[in-house]
């Protein structure tokens, strides 16, 4: 018993120096931020830009899987650039155009980018639509 009385002493002291001071403090609110991690103590900044980019890559992949199961082939044909390309190829052309473009214009012109955006969708659109 001599031995467990210090340990109880001890319990306020460890109860406090892991933040139960801090409880009943008002908390600052902060707003959204594209550029704030989702998870602080995660290995990867996972920002909500980064986690919605690798989401829409995904899920393009799985509709193409989707695609190719109703309509196995990969819907070849020969496009505009003399090319003859798959959906696959065209989604892979389209994401590397996309990403060009945006080096391209954060090289020349910076923020903002919205304008680059709406060119990578133009290119998509017409990758899928002429390549």
């Amino acid at each position: 018993m001599n031995r467990v009385l210090p340990l109880f002493l001890l319990l306020p002291a460890g109860a406090s120096a892991q933040g139960w001071g801090n409880v009943s403090k008002p908390v600052e609110e902060k707003g959204f931020s594209w550029t704030d991690p989702l998870w602080p103590d995660f290995w990867m900044a996972w920002t909500p830009a980064t986690f919605a980019l690798f989401c829409a890559i995904f899920g393009a992949m799985a509709i193409l899987t989707v695609l190719e199961v109703m309509r196995p082939g990969g819907d070849e044909r020969r496009g505009a650039l003399g090319l003859v390309t798959t959906r696959g190829d065209r989604l892979f052309i389209s994401l590397l155009g996309a990403a060009w473009i945006f080096i391209v214009w954060m090289a020349l012109i910076g923020m903002p980018l919205w304008w680059p955006v709406g060119i990578a969708v133009a290119w998509g659109v017409f990758c899928f639509w002429k390549v």
